[in-house]
């Protein structure tokens, strides 16, 4: 951080003269006019292929002159919607603008700056070491196992009773490992007892049978697990920044208390609604993913390319080639996927899951790729 004479050290806090923000990828918009592209098909940011519901859609024209209006604090309607949903009292939910944002809450309620600490593995999402650092937690990185699997009982030698919460994200970005249910309900059970196991659920959704990875079957016996959810991968509202946590009501009155009351706006709570109401809609973006994941799968192996095992919507691949040659080649022909370098692995890339002519049209360019790569 650069502070200038308008910005003296002196009046920022030390945890921000070396902060390092989220840097997202270029924009579809700004790669068409850079690099002169009629199409691009971005395959990097693990949305949803199909886009948003046509309900949806609908509802987000047809409420959009209300937005003059203050939405009600909490999201009650969602909520509601929500606790019918998955067959949870309401007080048990949480609803944020995005899960970045119970992410945050989570750790400014539970976590006391200057005496506890946060565990999280490494790689993983940078939302949950950035928000530490901001609000001056300890954080402790646990290095995943070399096939990219959890290890828990490092994860518990590690925990004490100064840890706060251990982060893991099931299934895990960017590898796609999977932990099943058992496994966290285990490691939940055997943590120190102020310790809270979040687990980040943004793409379980797209696991082939949900309730076995998820703890959400058997929630009402766990006093020390929160669930992150999402709207923006299944449900297409990446846009709209809506998400919700799952956890015991007496975190979830705290959370409330100190929440920022309208931080969700009007349309994304009434597109929320009517997502969940569109069964139809979420059958196919998982029918899709699920197919494209088995197609592209061996498609890729084909090459002679390992790609790992995965319940997401994205593929963990390593190339034969260089995963930036593979990066770029594919851009100029106009594919974005994700290279890993700030995850620490370089040498592969994360390719979400498209529709199957955006998957039959990546495998086509791999090919030309691998051939011509000398």
């Amino acid at each position: 951080m650069d502070c200038t004479p308008e910005h003296p050290k002196d009046t920022i806090r030390p945890e921000l003269l070396d902060f390092s923000p989220y840097v997202p990828g270029q924009s579809m918009a700004e790669i068409r006019r850079d690099l002169g592209l009629d199409t691009v098909i971005k395959m990097a940011s693990n949305e949803n292929p199909l886009g948003t519901s046509p309900l949806v859609t609908k509802t987000v024209q047809r409420r959009a002159d209300l937005v003059f209006r203050y939405p009600r604090p909490n999201s009650p309607d969602l909520a509601s919607a929500l606790g019918r949903h998955l067959g949870l009292a309401e007080d048990r939910l949480v609803i944020g603008n995005g899960s970045d944002e119970i992410i945050d809450l989570l750790i400014r309620v539970l976590a006391r700056p200057g005496q506890d600490r946060i565990l999280i593995l490494d790689p993983s999402f940078s939302i949950y070491r950035l928000q530490a650092r901001l609000c001056g937690v300890e954080l402790t990185k646990i290095p995943l196992n070399p096939d990219f699997s959890f290890p828990l009982s490092q994860i518990l030698a590690a925990a004490d009773q100064n840890t706060a919460m251990v982060f893991l994200t099931n299934p895990d970005n960017p590898s796609g490992y999977t932990a099943p249910r058992e496994k966290l309900i285990d490691l939940a059970r055997s943590l120190p007892r102020r310790t809270m196991l979040i687990v980040d659920e943004a793409y379980v959704e797209f696991a082939d049978q949900p309730s076995s990875f998820s703890p959400l079957p058997l929630f009402e016996e766990l006093d020390n697990v929160v669930l992150l959810r999402t709207f923006s991968k299944l449900y297409g509202l990446a846009g709209l920044r809506l998400g919700y946590g799952i956890m015991p009501a007496w975190l979830s009155d705290l959370l409330h208390r100190v929440k920022l009351p309208f931080s969700v706006n009007l349309l994304a709570e009434a597109a929320g609604l009517s997502a969940l109401e569109d069964a139809w809609f979420v059958q196919a973006s998982r029918q899709t993913i699920l197919q494209g994941r088995q197609d592209l799968t061996r498609e890729l192996r084909a090459l002679g390319w390992t790609v790992y095992p995965t319940q997401a919507n994205f593929l963990l691949v390593r190339p034969a080639c260089p995963a930036r040659h593979l990066v770029d080649e594919l851009l100029n022909r106009g594919y974005i996927i994700r290279g890993l370098e700030s995850y620490g692995l370089a040498e592969y890339v994360r390719i979400s899951i498209g529709t199957e002519r955006e998957n039959r049209g990546l495998v086509l360019a791999c090919k030309d790729i691998r051939d011509n790569y000398a």
